[in-house]
């Protein structure tokens, strides 16, 4: 495309973190290359970079960012009213955090409330990735101190019905194994007093 959006990376590390949109589609808006957007997913790019909300900068609208989510081959369009002087010294003022970092509160509010899901279930709900999830559960987020946990159904990125199907499964699979161990510890048990009566 011509025209890119301010802040291009930056852009990338928010459309990655907080929408569902492929790879493709943001790397094509973002003027990046696809693999690049992949590396950013997985953390192996743009490390340190701090995400920029293009919706909050007035270069996408939540509804294209929709729709976009729900078609593969729908390219982002990007607002060019947002490149003129006035409109740049309007999206390089501070945006509040509160606004800017749904995705990750929603993700500290799952770890904090239900820590038995696995980064993958976390993943599937929310739509982040494994590396977010895991630094904002091992507290290495980059940034942390200012995260607030928030319900991820207040913010749509999934139902209380995809929280109950997922806790319920991950509960079962803990139980599972809980069961398994208690089974071990038995044949266990069992052994050592077996071996006890042939000594006697």
């Amino acid at each position: 495309m011509n025209d890119k959006p301010l802040m291009p990376k930056a852009t990338a590390v928010w459309l990655v973190e907080n929408t569902k949109i492929s790879f493709k589609q943001i790397a094509d808006f973002c003027d990046l290359h696809e693999l690049e957007i992949k590396g950013i997913a997985d953390g192996d790019v743009a490390r340190g970079i701090k995400a920029y909300n293009p919706i909050l900068a007035g270069q996408l609208t939540r509804e294209e960012i929709e729709e976009c989510s729900k078609d593969n081959n729908k390219s982002l369009v990007l607002n060019k009213k947002t490149l003129d002087i006035k409109s740049e010294k309007k999206v390089n003022k501070y945006v509040p955090l509160s606004k800017r970092q749904d995705r990750p509160e929603a993700i500290l509010w799952l770890t904090k409330n239900y820590p038995q899901l696995s980064d993958g279930q976390i993943v599937k709900l929310v739509g982040s990735t494994k590396n977010t999830v895991s630094s904002i559960r091992n507290k290495k987020y980059w940034n942390t101190s200012n995260l607030t946990p928030k319900d991820p159904v207040v913010f749509n990125f999934c139902s209380e019905a995809d929280i109950k199907k997922a806790v319920d499964k991950s509960d079962r699979k803990i139980a599972r194994k809980k069961k398994e161990a208690e089974k071990e510890n038995k044949n266990i048990e069992d052994q050592r007093k077996t071996n006890q009566n042939n000594e006697i």
